[in-house]
């Protein structure tokens, strides 16, 4: 069974950029999991962010963040990375990331397909 840990979130201004991580260990290879981000904010439900097949050859990402979030993974370090650049106010959320061991999730924006999620990090974007 793979363990999950995410870290790099913060309190940032509007306009800022923030860089999660999301460290694999446990269980296969981590380059047999499809990964994906999700966030959920207070009073929220959990959405969908990005999410890229196991050898990164497809990647997708929600509209609310295309062309300012971009997902990525370094198979030898174990890790998805969530870069997030001119971050809103709107994005303030617990961000997770989870796993799948599949190479890619047909129906990658629904969190029910994952098997593994982690605890989560908190981003604050103040305005």
């Amino acid at each position: 069974q793979v363990q999950l840990a995410e870290s790099g979130g913060g309190l940032v201004q509007a306009g800022g950029s923030l860089r999660l991580s999301c460290v694999a260990s446990g269980g296969r290879t981590f380059s047999s999991y499809a990964m994906g981000w999700f966030r959920q904010a207070p009073g929220k439900e959990r959405e969908f962010v990005a999410a890229s097949s196991r050898s990164e050859t497809i990647t997708n990402s929600a509209d609310s963040v295309k062309g300012r979030f971009t997902i990525s993974r370094d198979n030898a370090k174990n890790t998805v990375y969530l870069q997030m650049n001119s971050l809103k106010p709107e994005d303030t959320a617990v961000y997770y990331c989870a796993a799948k061991f599949t190479t890619v999730i047909s129906r990658f924006y629904s969190g029910d397909e994952y098997d593994y999620w982690g605890q989560g990090t908190q981003v604050t974007v103040s305005s």
